[in-house]
């Protein structure tokens, strides 16, 4: 596993730099350790730092009369306090999320994330796999292969993990058997093949006993295979498979100290580059030629994966973060539309239709997701028919995005096929995805151009484009004050259409209900149609209940800026029910009603609307007249 220690020893002794040097040269190996609850995951990693610190100890003793170069590498390690790292929470009675921890050998260094193994809390094993190079699988001896285990090898295999240790723990509580060993084997190679896993690596272990760990065991001489440390210490890391990889660097910035010098910084995410090397930025398309490999330690004659750069090139081109810098005759493909794998992380479940923001490398879009094609149960591998992902679900979607952004397939590079979803209400990440291909509609459907331009039609009717949209609860008095709206701006000649609620569920919403999916997706199309109406001059006034901020906010980017009117009705609960024009808040009371907006299905007021006039203190003339003085002088 290491050098023998009178050979390290007589390196310190004679220098002391070369010494330190070959530590800071070591390759970086990042895994993680999940499975099922309780399958010994921090005893193990507890294990592994204990007996590195004892494979150093006397290297260390050596190192002290150096402490300002070995910094705390000598501080003592008591195995009591490492072998398990989930004591404390007992105790308090709570779960840490993912904890990393670092260690070396002599051969290598090492990030270990340690992923808890509760159900609920898969969506942080998902985290910390999302950047290892390995995954060290535990299973209990004494139980076998559970639903944790398929569900975490089916994470690792999904997100790419190809080296895979599966580590059969705790074999000093069953005798070390070599038929449970066996068993086990043969039970998860079953499970292995059915969902792709070409290979992994078993061996028989004991975190406790250490056991198999840093050295051969004694008890389980039927075993002839590597220690685990051994065989942490050769596999192959993932930079290196990546370094094989054509180019691709993601802009993170563009980086101008002075009017002499522009380069464009981020990390390589595959492949390498050297000045003289023809590139293309994506998606422009646009090509040059490398000058400089810059980095603060001087300019580099090679460039490789995992390192961070700044380009500097030939041409004065159009770069800017989110672009992707690529070699020339091999560049990834730009698009807006693709099947992926989704994972949702969320306690909330996903909203088939909402917008997102879509995060992937440095690109970041607004993203819709369409309803699942299926889900997965990764006890059975079954695809099951599913209309939403909750928590901890794993489904192949379709995912919309509101302009191209450049990819490749998960399964290629991990940087450009990877992503998160983002909330944008909440800021919170709600699932991680893993992109699949373009879809061809994406390459089949293009813009046509017309010489009739928005502008062109907007001046036709002299008048700016305007979409006013009109929100609050049933009964607020939406649907009176718009056409009071509209019949004013009528006698000022201007062109307008009413979109109301009820009338467009009568023809081209007449198929949507009133969830929420069914909600977000009639707040779309509407959306749709006001941005269409307003293209060709009109002022649209729409009056519904859009009971949902984010999608309100959706309908906001889809009309150029200055010329969407959020105006909110605001009207108490209290008051909209005491009204109660069409007999609908006693029905919804009398539960004969579901989904009903302020009563089971929520209601989220605008927090910044353009506009706000409150109907218990005010008529809809009066309502109407001010919403007009607002909205003067209308060009």
């Amino acid at each position: 596993m290491s050098e023998p220690i009178y050979q390290t020893e007589a390196l310190i002794a004679e220098d002391i730099d070369a010494y330190l040097a070959q530590h800071e040269h070591k390759t970086m190996l990042r895994f993680i350790t999940c499975g099922s609850v309780d399958d010994g995951k921090s005893t193990l990693i507890g294990r592994l730092l204990y007996d590195s610190k004892m494979i150093f100890e006397d290297q260390l003793a050596a190192l002290e009369t150096d402490s300002k170069k070995v910094g705390t590498q000598g501080q003592e390690i008591d195995f009591a306090l490492l072998v398990d790292g989930l004591a404390a929470e007992r105790e308090q009675g709570i779960t840490i999320d993912v904890a990393y921890r670092f260690f070396n050998t002599e051969k290598r260094k090492f990030i270990v994330a340690d992923c808890p193994g509760h159900e609920q809390y898969t969506r942080n094993m998902v985290t910390g796999a999302s950047t290892a190079d390995l995954a060290v699988i535990l299973i209990d001896a004494r139980k076998g292969v559970l639903v944790q285990t398929r569900r975490h090898s089916y994470l690792c295999h999904l997100i790419g993990i190809r080296n895979l240790v599966l580590a059969v723990n705790k074999m000093d509580l069953v005798d070390y058997d070599p038929k449970v060993f066996d068993d086990i084997v043969a039970d998860y190679a079953a499970f292995a093949k059915s969902i792709g896993i070409e290979s992994f690596t078993a061996m028989p272990i004991s975190g406790f006993k250490g056991d198999n760990i840093t050295s051969p065991s004694a008890n389980t001489p039927w075993y002839t295979g590597s220690t685990l440390v051994e065989h942490l210490e050769t596999v192959e890391v993932l930079s290196s498979v990546d370094a094989g990889k054509p180019f691709r660097m993601p802009v993170q910035w563009v980086n101008r100290p002075n009017l002499d010098f522009r380069g464009f910084s981020g990390l390589i995410a595959t492949g390498s580059l050297k000045p003289g090397d023809e590139i293309r930025v994506v998606p422009s398309g646009k090509t040059s030629k490398v000058t400089r490999v810059v980095t603060l330690g001087g300019d580099l004659d090679e460039a490789v994966a995992g390192q961070s750069v700044t380009l500097c090139l030939a041409d004065e081109i159009d770069c800017s973060r989110g672009d992707v810098i690529a070699i020339a005759d091999n560049p990834p493909q730009a698009s807006d539309q693709f099947e992926s794998t989704l994972v949702w992380l969320n306690d909330d479940a996903m909203h088939v239709g909402r917008a997102y923001w879509l995060k992937l490398g440095t690109q970041t879009v607004s993203a819709t997701v369409q309803q699942p094609k299926y889900v997965v149960n990764v006890n059975t591998m079954e695809h099951l028919a599913a209309k939403t992902l909750d928590l901890n679900a794993i489904g192949v979607v379709e995912i919309a995005t509101d302009r191209p952004i450049v990819f490749e397939a998960y399964a290629d590079n991990r940087t450009l096929g990877g992503f998160i979803l983002v909330d944008k209400i909440t800021n919170a990440t709600v699932a991680a995805g893993m992109l699949h291909f373009s879809l061809r509609r994406a390459q089949n459907v293009h813009w046509q151009p017309t010489d009739i331009t928005r502008a062109e039609h907007a001046r036709l009717k002299n008048q700016t484009p305007r979409v006013l949209w009109f929100t609050g609860l049933s009964g607020a008095g939406k649907s009176t004050i718009a056409n009071e709206v509209e019949k004013r701006l009528n006698l000022m000649n201007r062109h307008t259409f009413l979109l109301d609620g009820d009338n467009v569920r009568h023809g081209l919403n007449k198929d949507l209900g009133f969830t929420e999916a069914d909600r977000i997706e009639n707040i779309r199309r509407v959306g749709e149609v006001a941005k269409l109406m307003a293209d060709a001059g009109l002022i649209v006034l729409t009056a519904f209940i859009s009971p949902f901020r984010a999608e309100r906010d959706m309908v906001r980017q889809m009309i150029p800026a200055g010329e969407f009117v959020e105006i909110y009705v605001d009207t108490p609960l209290a008051v909209a029910e005491q009204r109660d024009v069409k007999g609908l808040y006693k029905k919804a009371r009398a539960g004969e009603l579901k989904n009903f907006t302020g009563i089971d299905s929520p209601y989220e007021p605008p927090e910044v609307p353009e506009i706000c006039v409150n109907t218990a203190e005010m008529s809809a003339e009066e309502a109407a007249d001010y919403i007009i003085q607002q909205l003067l002088p209308l060009k």
